[in-house]
């Protein structure tokens, strides 16, 4: 494997768009956000340019219009770059389903589950798709903004690495390094990655990013002189820290820390209880409620935190649901969320908390479990068999109850039969979803039902009339992301160094 890698790496790409690569420390470090922020940027100066990501590794994905499945970080770029979502931008997806194995989709298509030694053979074939990839895409825009992954520097993994110096070697682009300061050691942490890279990489490294800096810049001084003395390269900006950017959060890291719970929101009319599911996916459903004026979110990681009764309960996606279903019914959550139910609270789930919904989930080809089947929460008559071949689709319909439009996408090896009346009318005439008879429990396979701003007002506005509370009747927090693009390149053009920065790009 490695000399089939090595062979990949010497390649010489056929084009020669400008690009430039943001990779990091550490994850989480911010490259998703400085990469959308650049695309935004350089989109405002005119440029066409486009984000790409060899290789993702998250549970928050993407159907685009030609039913392919793509990593969720990208899709945001895309959007930043105004175009629509593409594969090619992400061509390598890695969706962890246990400890050790992932679901590897090469070009928006499932190829299957593999452990890591596994995929670290079919990585050489792979990175051939991704590098045709970035040529296809490079072809077609003026510049090419691309993200790694995780830290160069893992001495464990940069002999198969297909994400960081290889890709940036095979695109002639030059490397950013980014740090996150509010979590400490940034310095330290660039002085020891640029120790253990190869000469050839350390060469790539045009110099370092300083993110989510809360203080005022020439504290910095000494350091940065520091850090130039020591590794010859200088700092090309110190990003502050932005809070309530009103983007789409790239995987769980940032949900699982804490980002939506919201302690100073108690105050607020509605409370949404979202459960944590230990395989939250897709948690980027939930983000058009953190706008709403009314709306406080409160995640709940155990029974004890559903000691007081929410006005709604939301099952969000799962990437393994059999796993996720005992872990409620060991945690007593299941049961708590059954209780409530009967008290009258709504309880609404999303794919896979949609499944869990029902009576029985049959795993006959172990797709997610040994189990073969694992019983549901029973809120509905609902029986689910996970299909080896995955739907990966577009939709746009209608939701029954209210007449309102609604879009989204389905990804699922699901299939469901219920004897309630569906929930939604997609328009191929096809009735989806289920609604108990008291319209109090309902769920869909539809990820971004609630990006529709009527549907998820009429939905808020219907918990605040049970609660004998007068309807808002009108939509109060408008989802939409451009103006958030807008203030993240503000933010982040006032802290770089764009002139250096059109320098490498050679534009």
């Amino acid at each position: 494997m490695q000399t089939d890698l090595h062979t990949l790496f010497q390649k010489t790409t056929r084009s020669k768009t400008p690009s430039l690569m943001f990779q990091g420390t550490c994850s989480n470090a911010g490259k998703s956000v400085l990469t959308a922020a650049l695309c935004r940027i350089l989109l405002q100066d005119g440029l066409s340019v486009a984000p790409f990501k060899s290789q993702n590794m998250s549970l928050n994905s993407f159907v685009t219009r030609n039913g392919e499945e793509m990593g969720r970080a990208q899709v945001v770029q895309a959007q930043a770059s105004l175009l629509d979502p593409d594969v090619r931008m992400n061509p390598i997806l890695l969706k962890p389903n246990s400890d050790t194995g992932s679901q590897i989709i090469v070009m928006g298509k499932p190829i299957g589950n593999m452990n890591v030694e596994g995929y670290m053979d079919y990585k050489p074939q792979a990175f051939e798709q991704a590098l045709a990839a970035y040529d296809s895409l490079a072809d077609e825009h003026d510049v090419i903004i691309m993200e790694g992954a995780g830290s160069p520097a893992e001495v464990n993994l940069k002999h198969h690495d297909i994400v960081n110096m290889p890709m940036a070697r095979y695109a002639k682009a030059k490397v950013l390094l980014v740090g996150d300061i509010d979590r400490g050691g940034v310095f330290a942490s660039f002085v020891g990655t640029m120790e253990i890279l190869d000469a050839w990489e350390r060469d790539l490294v045009a110099g370092f990013v300083i993110n989510r800096f809360r203080g005022r810049k020439s504290l910095l001084d000494d350091a940065l002189d520091f850090t130039l003395e020591r590794t010859g390269k200088p700092v090309y900006g110190v990003v502050d820290y932005l809070n309530g950017l009103g983007l789409p959060e790239e995987d769980s890291v940032g949900f699982k820390n804490g980002i939506y719970d919201a302690p100073d929101n108690d105050d607020k009319e509605l409370q949404l209880a979202i459960i944590d599911l230990p395989h939250i996916s897709n948690f980027t459903d939930l983000e058009p409620f953190l706008a709403e004026p009314d709306v406080s979110l409160r995640i709940i990681r155990s029974a004890d935190d559903l000691q007081e009764e929410p006005d709604a309960i939301i099952l969000p996606g799962s990437k393994n649901v059999a796993k996720d279903l005992e872990w409620l019914h060991r945690s007593g959550l299941g049961e708590k969320i059954k209780r409530l139910r009967q008290a009258n609270t709504p309880v609404i789930g999303i794919c896979g908390g949609f499944q869990m919904l029902g009576s029985r989930i049959d795993d006959p080809h172990g797709l997610e479990s040994n189990l073969g089947h694992i019983n549901g929460l029973h809120l509905l008559d609902l029986k689910t068999v996970l299909d080896r071949e995955k739907t990966l689709t577009g939709k746009e319909g209608k939701h029954l109850a209210s007449g309102l439009e609604v879009h989204g996408y389905e990804i699922h090896h699901g299939r469901s039969l219920s004897s309630h009346a569906p929930l939604l009318q997609f328009n191929d005439d096809e009735g989806v979803g289920a609604v108990s008879d008291d319209g109090l429990v309902w769920g869909s396979y539809l990820h971004g039902i609630f990006d529709d701003d009527s549907f998820r007002r009429w939905f808020l506005d219907r918990l605040r009339t049970t609660k004998n509370m007068p309807a808002m009747d009108r939509v109060c927090a408008p989802y939409d992301l451009e103006p958030a693009f807008d203030r993240l390149a503000d933010a982040v053009r006032s802290k770089l160094d764009m002139g250096r920065i059109y320098q490498l790009l050679r534009l």
